[in-house]
């Protein structure tokens, strides 16, 4: 039977705090590094659950170390000494009987590893991000970066620092420059602006399935933008909904979004309207009056998210900015799985 569930950032600090951080106390007191669980996996947005379990999760860390001699010795002295489990779990991963790369947490098995990565910092945060946050974040940094590898970044949990680099770096990433921020809100309100009057023109045309389609992109865009608004960076589709749902004032708005989805537009118009609001509330551009008004002369409501895209271009400053055309951050741009998981792709889209 495997031992209980427990999150997996309780099992990974329990894994440095039980296992790693003895071991290097004891061989190397004065080494400069940081532990932390970052990177993907669910459990680094803190929403895995039991059925987490089934492939690449367990016990597992990052040690970031800037000298490669004593990345070394750390990576034989785990391999030497660490031991065969943590509350139960065996610290070492096996290839299991799934799709490739599952690898599944088994003490017994002759090529099993553990999944402590001894890594240089540098490096982590190129492969991770395509970019080295030590070194700045320039304005297209910022936009050539998918929100899924920033959330990915600035979360988990670091449970050593001595070295000070990852803190740093962590920091310098928490979240976009104002600016930045104001670029991207635009474009998010533009992207909603282009398809708004859609859902009751589909309508009104019998194309319920085409209502629908167009419904639920407008959905994805408000729930996206609720999250920029609220400094959180989106996470990719299949923790969309769970990362809105802790959101804290989504009470009002998730009953209209899910109405919504039912290509109702007035639902979504009222949406809209709370969105706007909460731009408002943030102080960025100036503020507008948030109720739904008809679309020109036809018979269901908008907000009409245009004024909102260019009351917020109207703030930016930044000479980097103010003269881009108002397509967004990569993932505002493309919506490719495999563009958005590859540094060298994501790079090269940038805008």
């Amino acid at each position: 039977m495997p031992p209980d569930f427990l999150p997996g950032l309780d099992l990974s600090r329990a894994l440095y705090s039980e296992a790693v951080a003895p071991l290097l106390r004891a061989e190397h007191p004065d080494l400069p590094y940081a532990a932390a669980l970052v990177g993907p996996g669910s459990e680094v947005l803190g929403l895995d659950t039991a059925r987490s379990t089934d492939h690449g999760w367990g016990p597992r860390l990052q040690l970031f170390v800037s000298d490669p001699g004593a990345r070394s010795r750390v990576l034989e002295l785990l391999e030497e000494r660490l031991p065969e489990r943590v509350r139960g779990w065996p610290v070492r991963f096996a290839p299991g009987d799934g799709p490739p790369q599952t690898w599944l947490p088994d003490a017994d098995h002759p090529g099993g590893h553990h999944r402590v990565e001894v890594v240089d910092p540098g490096a982590w945060f190129g492969a991770h991000l395509g970019f080295d946050p030590r070194c700045g974040v320039s304005v297209s940094d910022w936009l050539a970066t998918p929100t899924q590898r920033l959330a990915e970044a600035v979360g988990g949990a670091v449970f050593h620092d001595s070295a000070g680099d990852l803190t740093r770096s962590r920091q310098a990433l928490d979240w976009y420059p104002d600016d930045v921020w104001r670029y991207v809100l635009a474009c998010q309100w533009q992207r909603i602006a282009q398809e708004e009057a859609f859902v009751g023109r589909c309508a009104e045309v019998g194309d319920v399935l085409g209502a629908r389609v167009v419904a639920a992109r407008l959905v994805r865009d408000l729930m996206r933008l609720a999250l920029l608004l609220a400094r959180h960076y989106p996470p990719y589709p299949k923790w969309l909904g769970s990362a809105f749902s802790r959101l804290p004032d989504t009470a009002e708005l998730t009953p209209l979004l899910t109405r919504g989805l039912d290509a109702d537009p007035a639902a979504l118009a009222d949406a809209c309207a709370l969105v706007g609001e909460r731009q408002n509330r943030t102080g960025l551009a100036a503020r507008l009056d948030t109720r739904p008004r008809p679309f020109h002369d036809r018979p269901w409501p908008v907000l009409d998210a245009a004024r909102f895209a260019t009351a917020l271009s109207e703030r930016v400053a930044d000479p980097e900015l103010a003269d881009r055309p108002p397509v967004g951050a990569v993932d505002q741009l493309v919506d490719n799985t495999d563009a958005l998981t590859s540094p060298g792709v994501f790079r090269s889209l940038g805008p």
